[in-house]
């Protein structure tokens, strides 16, 4: 059975480390049906330089700068394969990567996403992740509460499931992934290959983790947005609450000390709404 792959790739402004990613897709051991590049709004040449590097190898679409959930949605409609992999511009595959992914597909046939273990770069040096980012398959959905519990560039995933699910949310400038991994896990389980086939690199200035204050913000939001669409079961609609009013808590705290007012007003609205709902014979866990 042949498995095709689409590989999406955005990237804004990362010409530098842009070529890392896109030579490690070409020089998979299973070579995927396309890499698309979705340029969206670079302003460092970024489109020239790839048509004289790349040329036929990769298929690349420009857009007006709309960040990577846009950027990412453009790539799915674009692709032609039913299974995608993800890549960030600033992430490196090993090269068997694809191959034990598919190979992992074909013996499981109720796979509709299978992620990897990673490696991590931390401004040059190679670092340990921390017990909360420990990877784990099956029924992930408490451990995708408190943060991303996957990360994009290890992912293959079904096109048709992100049909049922949704695409990344693009009202989302952060934490777009852990919105997407959250409806995903609500209702289906997660295959995890337990070797790292993923190098991701860190410390840049352009990470959107330092690009915004406050992460929590988005999480928070995507939390009221799976309890208002998703059909959750009674246990993991009363998770879901905890941990929305948990990182409301402390997201309340910051916007007190910060002084923003607009912010610790919103927060003190969410909390009035979702506070009393909880229930103290469900702790999580």
């Amino acid at each position: 059975m042949t498995i095709g792959v689409s590989v999406i790739i955005p990237t804004f402004n990362r010409w530098p480390v842009l070529c890392r990613a896109i030579d490690s897709a070409l020089a998979q051991s299973y070579r995927a049906t396309e890499i698309i590049i979705i340029d969206d709004g670079s302003t460092d040449d970024t489109a020239h330089l790839l048509q004289n590097r790349y040329a036929d190898q990769i298929t690349l679409y420009s857009q007006t700068n709309a960040g990577v959930s846009a950027a990412r949605n453009t790539g799915l409609a674009k692709a032609k394969e039913d299974w995608i992999a993800l890549l960030d511009s600033d992430d490196e595959w090993l090269p068997d990567k694809l191959k034990c992914q598919v190979d992992l597909i074909k013996t499981n046939k109720d796979c509709v996403l299978c992620h990897t273990e990673e490696i991590w770069i931390r401004n040059g040096v190679r670092v340990n992740p921390m017990k909360k980012h420990k990877k784990s398959g099956g029924d992930i959905f408490d451990q995708c509460l408190p943060l991303c519990a996957i990360s994009p560039s290890s992912t293959l995933i079904n096109k048709y499931l992100l049909d049922s699910v949704g695409q990344f949310d693009e009202s989302l400038p952060a934490c777009e992934d852990y919105d997407l991994w959250l409806r995903i896990c609500a209702n289906h389980e997660v295959h995890f290959l337990d070797q790292p086939l993923l190098i991701k690199y860190g410390g840049h200035q352009d990470q959107l983790s330092r690009k915004y204050w406050g992460m929590d913000r988005f999480r928070i939001q995507a939390l009221q947005n799976l309890l208002n669409t998703e059909k959750l079961s009674e246990d993991k609609r009363n998770k879901t609450i905890e941990m929305l009013v948990t990182k409301t808590r402390i997201l309340l705290t910051g916007a007190i000390k910060h002084t923003n007012e607009s912010l610790a007003e919103e927060c003190q609205s969410i909390l009035h709404r979702y506070e009393s709902s909880i229930k103290p014979e469900s702790p999580m866990c």
